[in-house]
């Protein structure tokens, strides 16, 4: 994410306790299928993306460039 001008440094992951425990307008989940934690939503999609977690660079980036696409239709779906 540095490449992309984004520090990450800072950031954490978080658990689903610690989240608001409100129905959000979009959860995305990307292939867990079944197995996905089950957060309150308007709307909710499977978006089947790869874990980039152990992928090559390259790989990763695509990953990468994916989910930003994916989110920028979403957020113009809901108009956000």
């Amino acid at each position: 994410m540095k490449e992309l001008g984004y520090n990450l440094t800072t950031h954490t992951s978080k658990s689903l306790h610690e989240i608001p425990d409100v129905e959000y307008d979009f959860v995305a989940t990307m292939g867990c299928g079944d197995e996905c934690p089950f957060v309150r939503a308007k709307r909710r999609e499977d978006w089947q993306i790869p874990d980039p977690k152990h992928l090559e660079p390259d790989e990763f980036r695509k990953v990468r460039d994916l989910i930003e696409q994916k989110v920028k239709e979403m957020l113009e779906k809901i108009g956000a």
